[in-house]
């Protein structure tokens, strides 16, 4: 409450300064702008196609559910249009003219403020009830939050005209907003027959910023951040975005064919990975993963050492790429995608707020890889034994996880002086199976190969004995035996 004598006054924002804030100093990348429009784009076909779910009728029923970037270097425009909810002269102004004003947001409280009416009058149907949490289900695809991110076009235009036809209501004239990002713009109604429903928005692009008017240019943008966008984006009437957001389709109906597809496009190895993980968490967050385990060894300790990560995605639109929060280093070997509705975004949506979501998604992605791990190891050695000898030098690192360090050792493979192929490989169990009655202690000597293992001076005793002797050819193994101490109760 004010103390009395003094009178609460209003802020005040200096829009030319807030502007320039927006579009120079929010984002750090200038095409971020495309993927802010496409997010936008995106978000008014769900609102329309939200609707048409509700049993309304569009204008235009027929009309495809698309997106579109034109590109014209002569006029130095950049185009992009979508055919969905569309917005009127007083929407035009409310959404675009207010800063931080998120459409999106509106949009979603509404929903929950309907859903919550119904609730409290107490006569709905059971039905009702589970139609509006499928609709809350369906709205939460919405990906705008924030109601800036339109103005990101900015740092690439000095002009832009948003021309818009509303989809539903009686209104049919279209309007059209125009600014030039300087702190003033205008409302007029648009002579223009485009679009017949939707949107246009028409940048007219900077000196400095003609890459963009490049075809090349835009789909690498396109495919970086808004490749997996639920709907066809085309660029110069070629779609963009052909690959399809496997992780959020049901395992059952993928075949491996397009998880190989999927794998190649997504890190350009030109070979099938060797296996992959792909799992749904509704608790304690929710996301999809879908994780791949190449066919190919990484040099980890040397030229790839900061080539990992897992690529962060929030809502289909790309967050970071190689994210190292996601997975410890002994996991560095996974490619794929992680994709969260749980994600707490600072307002540019270029990084995070806080990590303690990416800690539990972590937990997650490790509990489900030592699961998969140990099911490959005991349904199909060879394929186990495949990957022991690609990334096992990595995996040795999750000897320092001391909450899944009995997993992890259990996973460990050797070569011995017992087995007689060379190649084959034993584990920590299956040496113990062998022990003689009694023995409750690992030896192991450490040597550059099998052949100079064999002829340790100290095998000679061993093989008297009838003492099996891991064999260690990797600089690190002797720290993974110091750093895990025992293993079931058996020293090392």
């Amino acid at each position: 409450m004010a103390e009395a004598g003094k009178k609460p006054r209003q802020f005040r924002a200096e829009v030319r300064k807030v502007l320039h804030i927006l579009t120079n100093s929010l984002y750090t990348n200038r095409e971020i702008f495309l993927r802010e429009l496409i997010s936008n784009a995106s978000d008014a076909l769900d609102k329309l196609r939200f609707r048409v779910n509700r049993g309304e009728s569009p204008k235009l029923p027929d009309l495809p559910l698309e997106i579109r970037i034109t590109l014209d270097k002569d006029a130095k425009t950049l185009t992009i249009a979508d055919t969905g909810l569309g917005m009127t002269a007083e929407e035009l102004s409310e959404n675009l003219g207010t800063i931080a004003k998120s459409g999106s947001e509106q949009f979603l409280a509404d929903i929950a403020a309907e859903n919550a009416a119904k609730a409290k009058s107490g006569n709905g149907r059971a039905d009702d009830s589970a139609e509006g949490e499928e609709a809350v289900a369906d709205a939460a695809n919405i990906i705008g939050r924030f109601g800036v991110g339109f103005y990101s076009i900015f740092m690439v235009a000095n002009k832009v005209a948003v021309t818009s036809r509303p989809a539903f209501g009686d209104d049919d004239a279209a309007h059209t907003w125009t600014s030039d990002g300087l702190g003033t713009y205008t409302v007029a109604q648009s002579d223009e027959a485009e679009p017949a429903r939707g949107t246009v928005i028409k940048a007219w692009l900077k000196d400095d910023a003609v890459e963009f008017l490049e075809k090349f240019r835009v789909e690498s943008a396109i495919r970086k951040h808004s490749a997996f966008v639920p709907f066809p984006v085309f660029v110069d009437g070629e779609q963009a975005n052909t690959q399809p957001a496997l992780w959020r389709e049901p395992k059952f109906s993928i075949t491996k064919e397009q998880y190989a597809a999927f794998y190649k496009a997504l890190t350009y190895d030109s070979a099938d990975p060797l296996d992959e993980l792909h799992f749904s968490v509704d608790a304690p967050v929710q996301f999809n993963a879908l994780l791949f385990i190449p066919d190919s060894a990484q040099d980890f300790f040397g030229s790839d050492r900061d080539f990992w990560g897992l690529d962060l995605y929030a809502r289909r639109v790309l967050i970071q790429h190689r994210n190292k929060e996601l997975i410890p280093e002994y996991l560095a070997f996974l490619k794929g995608v992680v994709d969260t509705e749980d994600l707490p975004l600072n307002i540019s949506r270029e990084t995070l707020q806080e990590n303690v979501v990416l800690r539990k998604i972590s937990q997650v992605i490790v509990k489900q890889t030592l699961n998969h791990l140990e099911k490959l190891a005991r349904d199909d050695a060879e394929k186990y034994s495949a990957f022991w000898r690609l990334h096992g030098k990595v995996f040795k690192l999750g000897y320092h996880d001391f909450a899944n360090r009995e997993r992890i050792t259990a996973l460990l493979r050797f070569n011995s002086s017992s087995l007689a192929d060379a190649e084959a490989l034993t584990s920590l169990d299956g040496y113990m199976e062998r022990a003689p009655e009694g023995q409750k202690t690992f030896w192991f000597v450490a040597a550059p190969n099998r052949e100079a293992a064999r002829l340790n001076p100290h095998m000679e005793r061993f093989r008297q004995k009838g003492i099996e002797v891991l064999y260690l050819f990797e600089p690190i193994d002797e720290f993974v035996m110091d750093g895990l101490g025992r293993y079931k109760e058996w020293e090392f």
